[in-house]
């Protein structure tokens, strides 16, 4: 029974892990692409960036301006902390699987 608990609450954890770091990814990279577009305005200006957001058949811009923030070395540095979050999470659903694995086998 504690064994079996156990096991459910690393599965768990790593599932939340996972969640909340594609959640993160997610938010870092819209924040890479808002920077970027922001730098395409600071560059070209705002005509040529709504010309080319109207092209693209986005249905709104304003959320693309600027809008201010953190460092683009923020969001990369997020990106990453993300993604190794989201390799240790995987990784513990791994070794919970190989634990069910070998409780089934020990036990059958």
């Amino acid at each position: 029974m504690v064994i079996s608990n156990n096991v459910n609450s690393a599965i768990v954890a790593g599932q939340f892990g996972l969640q909340q770091s594609f959640e993160g990814m997610t938010q870092s990279a819209m924040n890479i692409a808002q920077r970027t577009a922001q730098q395409d305005v600071a560059q070209n200006g705002t005509g040529n960036f709504l010309a080319d957001a109207s092209l693209r058949s986005l249905s709104t811009t304003s959320d693309l301006l600027p809008s201010g923030g953190d460092s683009m070395t923020s969001d990369l540095l997020s990106m990453q902390m993300y993604t190794n979050n989201a390799l240790a999470s995987a990784k513990v659903i791994d070794v919970a699987n190989d634990t069910v694995g070998r409780i089934i086998d020990t036990i059958a």
